[in-house]
């Protein structure tokens, strides 16, 4: 038996493709920069801002990583302001963490979203009765897919990583857990694909988040 879960957030928790490709196309398009469709952000997502930026600036027609700083500055100016724009939960994962909870598993996030705004995400979707843990990425700790992020939430729970899951949407995800050393159960509401998600490991593969309480 399971006593804690960490969960991805972007792909896994909540759908927030939308945002994220809306403020990462206006920042291109401010230094007349080619923006792109909102499913290319499936694959631009996942590694942090810093990394998004620099695989929207090498997609273009010519690659431009001379404008990274600048771009990546209006970026984070953007976002924000709207990390939340058209934000929405899954379906499903509402009745899932309330589930978790009756259950009295610890739930808890970490995200490679900066800190501040996996706060207000978690917040505004969700409010501040569900989550044990909220951690996004910090200068202090190594983001993902370092499993530094999983081991201080370990401590912070006192509970160890063999009797946590984590949950996650993307290669990057499976690889955290995977370093960690948790079960790691990937799940195909996100941006990537069951492919990916063998490729790297999952222990599990999920279609529905209420399938996830039986790998408890």
């Amino acid at each position: 038996m399971k006593k804690a879960v960490v969960f991805d957030l972007d792909g896994t928790l909540s759908d927030s493709l939308v945002s994220i490709a809306y403020c990462a196309n206006r920042a291109l398009e401010a230094f007349g920069l080619m923006p792109f469709e909102t499913d290319r952000y499936k694959y631009f997502v996942g590694d942090g801002a810093a990394e998004l930026i620099r695989r929207t600036l090498r997609s273009q027609e010519t690659e431009r990583m001379d404008l990274y700083e600048q771009v990546k500055a209006e970026y984070d100016r953007l976002f924000a302001v709207d990390c939340m724009y058209q934000v929405k939960p899954y379906e499903g994962i509402p009745e899932l963490l309330r589930t978790l909870q009756e259950r009295e598993i610890r739930i808890t996030v970490l995200s490679n979203k900066p800190h501040p705004n996996t706060c207000k995400v978690i917040h505004d979707l969700f409010g501040d009765d569900l989550f044990d843990v909220v951690q996004g990425q910090t200068p202090e700790i190594n983001k993902k897919p370092s499993p530094d992020g999983v081991f201080l939430i370990s401590r912070k729970l006192d509970i160890p990583v063999s009797e946590m899951l984590y949950v996650g949407d993307t290669n990057t995800d499976m690889q955290t857990g995977k370093n960690a050393g948790a079960f790691t159960v990937g799940v195909l509401w996100g941006f990537r694909d069951r492919a990916e998600l063998e490729e790297n490991h999952a222990d599990a593969i999920i279609a529905h988040p209420l399938e996830l309480p039986a790998w408890l």
